[in-house]
């Protein structure tokens, strides 16, 4: 194995740059080393870089928090990781001992730090991580497909707080990645019709073959009279997967319905009649990341459950990442893939 390796680095305020950095070594008796199969482009890489930056990172980090690999080498204390075993990576390292994680809320940890935000990450040949951040996965399971277990995870996490009825109405906000996971999710575990609002043509397209039976160009027609007719009384849940649309979702939803809030944006503000949740006893929600969701994200992709393969729109090599963050910017890709 060669001493160095290219990785996606970043250098602070917009840049990202490509550049030799040392192959990581195992330094502590729960490392695992992987070689780093696949790794995906988050919609938070894109913000990391956006000037200003819409998300904190710490510069000189390998960026890549979405990644899969295989074991290489392991630590003397790995839970039983060896060599060769497939394992997605929780990128969320957690303390275990604030109080958030003592009572078992490990993404509300005071002192998390992220693989691939704030230490080094996956967009790079070769990666260490934690063992207790690995979960392994079937390998007849392609790391393409496998790599979508982290953000799913995420998804899963919010899914289940919804605790949908089969045959409720749904509504997803967004249909970038995200919104096309909630989608396909919720088609899974039974929802009756299921309506995806997205402005962008592309993304509609594939909320089409997500699950959506419905499609609304919110530019084009009036978002609560487009929902009104397909859903007379409001539907039972609506999902905000854009993370500023949460006046809209309100607005729309049924009475004792249920709202998610799900995407992030910092910078968002909205303006909510606050009666119109206590009259229609609205539950407004949020969810952050995964929350010991990694086993059932894992186990919707090797089952088939869900279908992700159509939602790969770019699959790139590392050095061709500046191209896979850029049509993600432009709207133009649902996931984009790195091969490091």
């Amino acid at each position: 194995m060669s001493r160095t390796m290219l990785a996606a680095v970043f250098e602070g305020r917009g840049k990202l740059a490509l550049k030799k950095m040392p192959v990581p070594k195992i330094e502590k008796p729960d490392d695992v080393l992987l070689k780093v199969e696949a790794a995906s482009i988050c919609g938070t890489d894109v913000h990391i870089l956006h000037v200003p930056p819409g998300h904190p990172a710490t510069p000189g980090a390998i960026l890549g928090h979405e990644y899969v690999g295989e074991v290489l080498e392991v630590g003397s204390s790995c839970g039983g990781f060896k060599p060769g075993d497939k394992v997605a990576v929780d990128p969320n390292v957690t303390c275990g001992h604030c109080p958030a994680c003592q009572l078992g809320r490990h993404n509300m940890c005071r002192e998390m730090t992220t693989l691939g935000i704030f230490i080094h990450g996956g967009f790079a040949p070769y990666n260490v991580a934690p063992a207790r951040q690995l979960h392994r996965y079937d390998r007849r399971l392609k790391p393409e497909i496998a790599v979508f277990a982290e953000p799913l995870a995420c998804v899963v996490n919010a899914f289940k707080k919804l605790n949908l009825f089969p045959g409720e109405g749904v509504v997803v906000l967004g249909a970038g990645p995200i919104g096309q996971y909630f989608i396909q999710i919720a088609k899974a575990g039974g929802a009756g019709k299921i309506v995806a609002v997205e402005p962008n043509p592309r993304r509609r397209r594939f909320a089409k073959i997500s699950g959506a039976e419905i499609v609304i160009d919110p530019t084009k027609k009036n978002l609560p009279e487009s929902v009104a007719k397909v859903f007379p009384s409001g539907p039972e849940v609506v999902i905000d997967a854009v993370g500023s649309l949460a006046d809209q979702a309100v607005g729309i939803a049924g009475r004792a319905g249920r709202i998610m809030l799900f995407g992030q944006n910092a910078l968002a503000r909205a303006s909510i009649a606050q009666n119109i949740i206590t009259r229609n006893e609205l539950t407004v929600m949020g969810s952050y990341i995964a929350k010991h969701t990694f086993p059932e994200a894992i186990r919707l992709l090797e089952t088939g459950k869900v279908n992700v393969k159509p939602l790969i729109t770019h699959r790139l090599k590392l050095t061709e990442i500046r191209k896979g963050l850029r049509a993600m910017e432009k709207g133009q890709a649902i996931k984009a893939i790195v091969f490091p």
